[in-house]
């Protein structure tokens, strides 16, 4: 992986917005998403069996291996035959004599020298004064019947060899892997799906029961892994740290994996604040990475941290509060993972807000919220640590800093696991480097 659009000094240091506590503006919402976007560039496509490859985005055109049909068929049960009749009855499969026939089932291959197909329910075989067997129409035949080619599934009507059938970019259904495989494919070419480490710290956090005091409940383990599924990646199984600095360096250091099996990234939670015990910044530090993206001016999330390592990982840092935390995942992992699975950068729509909204001196205000009837509302309890709100929403209001009046459209990004209502109206799909701007 090779980052982009990043700025170096002249010592050849990464230029990066910084954040260093809650009085400082660090990188606004808008550009740090687009960033998020154009610091990777996709990863090459992968080869999958057809078996596994329905909702991935096709890399490469599919086009036909032969004619489709690769030979003449039959449409109907019946009887192959060359001339209007009536017809000597044929032993033979391969070839039909002018005024013979041979009989067929539907799919079955079309002798040479056939001129039509007779449907069964059309025909009557009798036997001649010198015992050969004869085929006629018997009296349901329609006029006319059998036409010149008439129930003929003729080679290549469906498509030439070499002729496109699905282009690049498409989207796969299930119809799609049927027509690949109808196609003479095994396999297919499609974007990437980035694979995904998880690192969950925090010494405090239990993962069953009811916490006890100074105890907190583990809100990412059971849903973080969904969540980066929806946004396109693969996560694999979370592993947890405490929060020693020894710890973190091993979590972050070079993956022992084989190749191709190693994580294009890595998501953690907590350790991204200014304090001795956040240790995210000196690991990566130590481990020879840049720190990319460090603060946005946003709230919650603003702690949020996006870094390289050397062998073209990227880090993506996420807050130990779990609401802060979904507010920096969207914000960052959403538009790199798109990125590095070549997929366009998720518009973000725009809704009418349905209340006051006031300001945050000079940062985005993330707001989970309702929309109703095109009216966006926000939505109570959503302090930095609550995911009660969360739960009951239908997107996110970006506020901007200047706060929002009711009755004025505000920007609204819709939840990875909401459907995109007719009420928001999707900006156009930004490309690298055109940032958008709250």
């Amino acid at each position: 992986m090779l980052a982009r659009g990043i700025a170096t000094g002249s010592s050849g240091t990464t230029l990066c917005p910084t954040w260093h506590g809650a009085g400082q503006r660090g990188t606004a919402w808008s550009e740090a998403r687009q960033l998020a976007f154009d610091f990777p560039v996709p990863l090459p496509p992968v080869s999958v069996p057809l078996a596994l490859a329905s909702g991935r985005t096709l890399a490469r055109d599919v086009a036909a291996q032969q004619n489709l049909p690769h030979y003449s068929s039959s449409a109907m049960d019946g009887w192959a035959v060359n001339g209007s009749g009536p017809w000597t009855l044929s032993e033979e499969r391969r070839t039909l004599s002018p005024d013979h026939a041979s009989t067929i089932a539907t799919g079955g291959l079309v002798p040479t020298g056939a001129t039509s197909i007779l449907r069964k329910e059309s025909g009557q075989i009798t036997q001649d004064a010198d015992g050969k067997l004869l085929l006629a129409l018997n009296d349901r035949a329609q006029a006319g019947e059998p036409q010149l080619g008439q129930h003929i599934r003729h080679a290549g009507e469906e498509a030439a060899a070499g002729e496109v059938l699905i282009p690049a970019g498409t989207v796969l259904n299930p119809a799609h892997i049927a027509l690949a495989a109808v196609a003479g494919h095994d396999e297919l070419q499609v974007d990437a799906k980035p694979l995904v480490a998880i690192v969950l710290t925090g010494a405090e956090v239990v993962s069953a029961g009811i916490p006890a005091p100074g105890q907190v409940r583990d809100t990412f383990g059971p849903q973080l892994g969904t969540v980066i599924s929806l946004l396109g990646g693969i996560p694999e199984n979370p592993h947890r740290i405490g929060d020693s600095y020894d710890e973190w360096l091993s979590a972050l250091g070079s993956s022992e994996a084989p190749p191709g099996e190693q994580p294009d990234v890595i998501i953690t939670t907590g350790g991204t604040g200014p304090s001795g015990t956040d240790h995210l910044r000196r690991a990566v530090a130590a481990l020879g990475g840049r720190v990319l993206l460090d603060g946005i001016a946003m709230r919650p999330g603003h702690p949020a941290v996006l870094a390289e390592l050397p062998d073209g990982r990227f880090v993506v840092g996420l807050p130990g509060n779990p609401l802060a935390a979904m507010m920096a995942l969207t914000t960052l992992a959403e538009p790199l993972l798109a990125a590095l699975g070549n997929r366009s950068l998720r518009a973000v729509g725009q809704a009418i807000s349905g209340a006051d909204i006031d300001p945050d001196r000079d940062r985005t205000r993330l707001i989970p919220c309702r929309i109703i009837h095109g009216l966006a509302f926000p939505i109570s309890h959503t302090g930095p640590g609550m995911m009660r709100g969360l739960a009951w929403a239908d997107g996110i209001i970006a506020v901007p800093p200047g706060g929002a009046q009711a009755g004025e459209p505000v920007p609204v990004l819709h939840l990875p696991w909401t459907t995109s209502k007719e009420t928001t109206v999707a900006a156009n799909t930004r490309a690298r480097g055109t940032p958008w701007h709250a």
